[in-house]
This record gives C-alpha cells, sequence and structure tokens, in this order.
C-alpha cells in the first residue's frame, strides 16, 4: 500500500469520525430544545432517507468526477449541515442535509478502492477501511460524550468565547458541533491530496430520468449476477441487522444488567470493537476467491445473538458483545469487497456502491420498522432478541443454502450480458 491509498484512509476516518459524533451530538441538541423523544428515531431516518432517495444519482455523479473531488464536496455539505444547526435550523432538517452530503460521500469513499487497487488487494483494503472506520464510530461516540458532558463544557465555553464577538456557541451540544465542524474540515483538506484517477465509468447523460432509468438497470444487473446477488443481499442484511442491534443492546443492557442509557451506550463500543477484530482477522485470512465460504459464520452469528437472553453478568456481556462483532466484520469484509469488484466489472464502482446504499438502507428502515413494531406492541426484549437471532440466521442459511458452492475465480463468468465496463477488462 502506498501513501495515496494512506491519504484515501486518513480522509475517511476523520470524516467518519464526524459522521458518529454529531448524531449523539444533534440527538442532545434536541434534547436542549425539549424535542418529543419520538424525535431521536427520526432524526436517523432523515439521514437515512437521503440514501434511499438520492441512490439513483449519487452513483452518477460519484463516477462522473475524480473520486477525491467528489469527497470534498461532500464533506462539504456535511460541513454546511453543521452550520444550519448552528444558525437555528431545526436539526431534523439540518441533519437531513448531512445525510444527503454523507449519501454523495459514500460511493466514491469505496469506489476509489476499486480503481486505484488491483482486485487482489481489495479484502485487505477494505479490511483497513472497515476497522479505521469502526474506530470512528468508537472515538465519535467517546468525544461527543465527553464535549457534550455539560461540566466539561462549561470549562471549553470560558475559552471557546472570544472577548467582543459573539460567536452563538452557548451550550453544550452547540460547542460540541462546532469542534465537529473542524472535523469535516480536515477531512475535506485529506481529500484535496487524494491521487487524481482517471474516471472509467463516465455516465453518458445527467438527464434525471435517464439516471433513474440506468439505476434501474443497474440495480438488477447486480441483483442477476449471481455472486453479485448474494454478496448484495449478506452486506444488505449485515447493516440492516447492525442498525437494529445497537437499539436491541440498549435495550436489553437496562432490563439484564441494569445499566443506564450513558452506561448502555458504552456496549455498543465493545460491538464495534469486534467488528474490527473481524475485519482484520478476514483481511488477514480471507480471499476474494473464497468470499462466499464464510457464510456459515453469518448463521452462527444469529445463533449467538440468542446466547444475549441468559446473560446478566457485566463481564460475560462485553465477550458475548465482542465475538457477535467479531464474526459480523468476518463475513461481511470478504462479501463487501466482492460486491465491489462484481459491480465495478458490471456497471463502475459508483453506481454499483449506489445501488449497494439504497438496499441496505431500505434494510434499516425495514428492520427497523419490525423492532419498532414490536416494541409498540410491549413485546418483551428478549422475544425481540429471539426474533432477531433466529431471523438473521434464516435468512443467511437460506443464502448458503442456494449459493454456498459459487466462487468466483477471477474470471468473467456471468449470467447476464457483458456491459461496457467487461470489455476494458
Amino acid at each position: 500500500m502506498n501513501r495515496g491509498f494512506y491519504t484515501i484512509l486518513a480522509a475517511q476516518f476523520f470524516s467518519a469520525l464526524a459522521d458518529n459524533a454529531l448524531l449523539f451530538a444533534a440527538i442532545a441538541l434536541l434534547k436542549d430544545l425539549h424535542s418529543p423523544s419520538w424525535h431521536t428515531p427520526v432524526l436517523q431516518e432523515f439521514f437515512v432517507f437521503s440514501y434511499i432517495v438520492l441512490a439513483p444519482f449519487v452513483g452518477a455523479f460519484a463516477d462522473s468526477l475524480p473520486k477525491g473531488r467528489v469527497m470534498f464536496i461532500s464533506n462539504t455539505i456535511k460541513l454546511a449541515g453543521c452550520a444550519a444547526m448552528l444558525l437555528g435550523v431545526n436539526p431534523l432538517l439540518a441533519y437531513g442535509l448531512v445525510g444527503f452530503g454523507a449519501a454523495a460521500y459514500s460511493p466514491a469513499k469505496y469506489g476509489i478502492l476499486t480503481e486505484y487497487l488491483p482486485p487482489e488487494k481489495l479484502v485487505l483494503a477494505n479490511g483497513w477501511m472497515e476497522g479505521l472506520t469502526v474506530a470512528a464510530i468508537v472515538l465519535g461516540g467517546a468525544v461527543s460524550a465527553v464535549i457534550t458532558n455539560p461540566n466539561v463544557a462549561l470549562n471549553m465555553l470560558q475559552w471557546w468565547d472570544v472577548p467582543f464577538i459573539e460567536t452563538g456557541i452557548d451550550t453544550a451540544p452547540e460547542l460540541a458541533i462546532a469542534l465537529i465542524s473542524l472535523l469535516y474540515i480536515v477531512a475535506a483538506l485529506f481529500n484535496l491530496y487524494i491521487p487524481r484517477i482517471a474516471i472509467d465509468h463516465k455516465p453518458l447523460s445527467r438527464n434525471p430520468v435517464f439516471l433513474l432509468k440506468e439505476f434501474t438497470h443497474c440495480f438488477w444487473l447486480l441483483w442477476k449476477d449471481p455472486l453479485g446477488r448474494v454478496s448484495l443481499a449478506v452486506t444488505t442484511l449485515f447493516w440492516g441487522s447492525g442498525a437494529t442491534l445497537r437499539l436491541i443492546v440498549l435495550a436489553w443492557a437496562a432490563v439484564a444488567l441494569n445499566y443506564s442509557h450513558s452506561k448502555a451506550i458504552m456496549l455498543t463500543v465493545y460491538v464495534a470493537l469486534g467488528i474490527a477484530i473481524g475485519a482484520v482477522i478476514a483481511a488477514k485470512f480471507v480471499k476474494i476467491s473464497s468470499a462466499v465460504r464464510v457464510l456459515p459464520v453469518g448463521i452462527a452469528m444469529g445463533l449467538v445473538v440468542l446466547v444475549m437472553i441468559p446473560v446478566t453478568n457485566s463481564t460475560l456481556a462485553i465477550w458475548l458483545l465482542i465475538a457477535i462483532g467479531a464474526m459480523g466484520g468476518y463475513f461481511v469484509v470478504p462479501m463487501n469487497a466482492l460486491l465491489q469488484h462484481r459491480g465495478h466489472l458490471l456497471m463502475g464502482a459508483g453506481s454499483s456502491i449506489a445501488v449497494q446504499n439504497f438496499n441496505e438502507n431500505l434494510s434499516i428502515f425495514a428492520m427497523l420498522g419490525l423492532y419498532t413494531l414490536l416494541e409498540w406492541q410491549d413485546f418483551s426484549i428478549y422475544f425481540i432478541i429471539t426474533v432477531f437471532g433466529l431471523l438473521l440466521s434464516g435468512i443467511m442459511g437460506l443464502l448458503y443454502k442456494r449459493h454456498g458452492h459459487d466462487q468466483y475465480d477471477g474470471h468473467e463468468r456471468r449470467s447476464v450480458p457483458r456491459s461496457p465496463a467487461d470489455k476494458k477488462t
């Protein structure tokens, strides 16, 4: 790996660090504004909504410009969302603007890997990318927890104020958002130094109707490709499960371990730590040619989730959550690399990542919707864990039964018509 790759990693780390810290800061801002409690999940819905609505267009945008420039523009949009919060715009709308930037950023941050690196290095590169992203999730939560703490914020606000200048930064959440804005600026500076790579799959048109039709074509092209289908299904299931698992852990910790909300949040850090461990192991031992063979780990992950039900010991809970996270990281990194490579060959990196994001965020909506329905019906957290674990294992089992013997050998054998991208390879 060379300097350009590490510049890409640095840009992604600071952007992801800001993204994850901003979520908690925005939630704190809602509480400061005495918003109703249901605004908290809606805040995340506003963020995810951009991924779904913009999916047909952001892939083409990412493929129409050098990926580093796309990442710079996207981080600027995120920075504008932070500024909107500080200027008094409704946090839901402002955070939706941040989601707009994130939706445009995602196809570029992953797409650049397939353009910059050879296929045999994609699993290793994804291991680094996912590992640093998880580190950003962990640090983002910790940073936000510290700077939104009223006692810490009070001391920081004293040196933040500039004599004779009214900054408008008067509360802990506002201070946190202002500091997070600096992280987006750092990420944008790294974006400027990302190596410029020749545009590989430039869109044929910028017409929205054409882009919508092209997205639909890419959507079905990826789902019809055998290896594209299984890798897309697995990553979609993983991220939908991950978003739901975070809420399950919070509710489970309160009931099983008698944890406060702030203490329960720290348990999600151990899941993220486990994902990082699994990602590193996968990067070292799993090749893209045998990516499908990790599916049994996904089946086992769903069953291990059921072990949460009898656990009441804090130490055991921590090790269990690390194990669950490690299993998730181990099976999702190779599948993610396979999906990126197949998508790059079939339609272009940006378009394939946009299709991936569309599916993953639909999965998040669906699984969170199921969780909300079960909560609304007053089912116990233990029943919800059972449904979640069995659903995860069941779907992974069906995928393994259908695709467990599929293997990518590096050649361009497909059951779908060749695309112009194939002719270049």
